[in-house]
């Protein structure tokens, strides 16, 4: 047998085991999702049992019971695994095309954008709900544009992108901070709890057009895979792929800004979560691959999880969930600056 039959043989059983091992990891990080969902629509003031919750969807339980599980605990809940999917996708696909695994929503300035539509429509539109979201999302995607337009020379530059988006988020706190200083005691610590990132009352509205916008992003991100694994090898390999490397960046790029501002617009800008999600997946899977399934339900498990713990942890006590994730992220993103192999460009295929 010739060496080079010896090495595609070695290679092909590699990427054999790395396939299996992404997709037994990605099924247990769904199970795990899984159950603190369901454990979700389990605890609360008033404590219920799997039968109960059961017959809370079947309609076989008292008005008491299904007013529980179906407009409190489930929207919440579905609401958490949506928020968390979206974000997880979206650090995923902005740590894997910027070739940086520091990148994401929240430092490129996007969630900041959305962030301070949202205290904006707060504050001086009064609004809420279904409406306070939409306006959210939008606030996310121009702060995109405006991030693309700076940027845009002749292509995307990574670096460039990353300080043109660092910028933007400093202005778009800085703007955040004059509509709170400037504004009633009142409305001020309202729009703030959004701001650090809450899923106090979420309704069905808001569920339902989260739900919508993230399956269509999450479908209009199928067919950039090939695309988005390409750019991984490098633009001059991509070109030599039949890819357009900047039209495909551009495209991924604006189907992540999506995800983020979806996720924002439901439950305000959660901290931390897009980059650590992506981080985390990669070193279950193997820091050669990132896998969306994977960081998709990392993102859904740490929001949900950090959503149980600011409703439990203190008794009569509801904290933001936000709270929660900033807690957890923060010394996560010292421990990644801290090691110098963190910072590498990560590899492989998303």
């Amino acid at each position: 047998m010739s060496t080079t039959t010896t090495h595609g043989a070695v290679t092909r059983a590699w990427r054999t085991g790395l396939r299996r091992r992404t997709v037994a990891v990605s099924a247990v990080l769904l199970a795990v999702m899984l159950a603190l969902f369901v454990l979700a629509l389990l605890l609360g003031a008033a404590g219920l049992t799997p039968a109960e919750v059961w017959s809370g969807f079947t309609g076989t339980a008292s008005r008491s019971v299904r007013f529980v599980v179906l407009d409190l605990r489930l929207p919440r809940a579905l609401a958490a695994v949506l928020v968390g999917v979206c974000l997880g996708l979206a650090g995923a696909v902005f740590q894997s095309v910027l070739r940086n695994p520091l990148a994401s929503p929240d430092v490129l300035g996007v969630t900041g954008s959305a962030g301070a539509a949202g205290v904006w429509g707060v504050l001086a539109l009064n609004l809420s709900g279904l409406r306070l979201s939409l306006l959210a999302i939008a606030g996310g995607v121009v702060g995109a544009l405006l991030i693309a337009a700076l940027t845009w020379r002749r292509g995307i530059s990574g670096l460039r992108l990353v300080l043109v988006g660092v910028g933007v988020a400093a202005f778009a706190g800085a703007l955040t901070s004059y509509l709170l200083t400037t504004s009633d005691l009142r409305d001020a610590a309202s729009a703030y709890t959004w701001l650090v990132g809450s899923l106090n009352g979420t309704g069905w509205p808001v569920v339902a057009v989260t739900a919508g916008l993230a399956a269509l992003a999450s479908v209009a991100l199928v067919p950039q895979l090939r695309g988005l694994r390409a750019l991984e090898l490098g633009d001059e390999t991509a070109t030599a792929l039949g890819i357009r490397p900047d039209r495909t960046r551009a495209l991924v790029l604006l189907t992540g800004v999506v995800l983020a501002a979806v996720a924002v617009g439901a439950a305000g800008p959660l901290a931390f979560v897009a980059l650590m999600a992506p981080q985390v997946a990669r070193r279950l899977v193997g820091r050669t691959s990132l896998s969306l399934v994977a960081s998709a339900a990392i993102g859904g498990a740490l929001v949900t999880g950090s959503d149980l713990i600011a409703q439990h942890a203190i008794p009569s006590v509801t904290l933001p969930a936000g709270v929660v994730t900033g807690v957890i992220g923060a010394p996560y993103l010292a421990w990644v600056l801290a090691r110098n192999d963190s910072v590498r460009r990560p590899g492989g295929s998303s």
